[in-house]
């Protein structure tokens, strides 16, 4: 084999680990996407009514004040 050959060779090796090596558990990420939005559900429903309140104070005193 030419040099040009073994380098394509290796190449091609080291890709294949690479994309092998790369994938990931994909069971593992989909849990950590599922739980992370049943959290941030979760804290807007506690915490949304008091959000909502402190925004409507606020927009109250904002334009109580201009007028």
């Amino acid at each position: 084999m030419d040099l040009i050959e073994r380098l394509l060779l290796r190449t091609r090796t080291a890709w294949g680990r690479l994309d092998e090596d790369e994938r990931g558990d994909v069971p593992g990420w989909v849990l950590i996407t599922l739980m992370t939005a049943g959290l941030v559900v979760l804290i807007w429903a506690l915490a949304g009514p008091a959000l909502s309140g402190l925004f409507e104070q606020a927009i109250a005193r904002v334009t109580g004040g201009l007028s």
